[in-house]
């Protein structure tokens, strides 16, 4: 029972950081060093390639990054997994659909991000996605 409690309340926290950390969608403005990618391109080749509807916009104007049939995917930077997981469960909740984070990972620095996410993300069934930089 006490375990139910505190993963409620866990869940309750991570929607709420969810909602006020999402903003609404700007373009990049500032470019990129030569072969950098913003988290737009990444975005963008995921949802064409699951054939879902990129940032699909919600009621109180904030964005889903990928909805697809099943899934509200939040795409993130391996860094900012956990602004990813409140964005998900968020949008999930809204949507009615299942949450999912796409993390887009680079080298071995970013592992300890992704350890992270899969501990949260077992315990809330949030599917991983991930994307390899380019």
């Amino acid at each position: 029972m006490q375990k139910k409690i505190i993963n409620s309340v866990v869940a309750l926290i991570i929607l709420i950081i969810g909602y006020f950390t999402t903003t609404e969608y700007n373009e990049p403005k500032t470019p990129l060093p030569k072969g950098k990618k913003h988290e737009k391109y990444y975005q963008t080749k995921m949802c064409n390639k699951l054939g879902g509807k990129i940032e699909y916009v919600l009621f109180d104007k904030t964005r889903v990054d990928c909805l697809t049939k099943e899934y509200a995917i939040e795409v993130d930077w391996a860094k900012k997994w956990a602004e990813g997981i409140g964005q998900a469960l968020y949008y999930a909740e809204i949507t009615h659909k299942k949450p999912a984070v796409a993390l887009i990972v680079g080298d071995k620095r970013d592992d300890k991000y992704l350890k992270r996410l899969k501990t949260v993300a077992k315990e809330f069934n949030i599917k991983i996605i991930i994307l390899e930089k380019e």
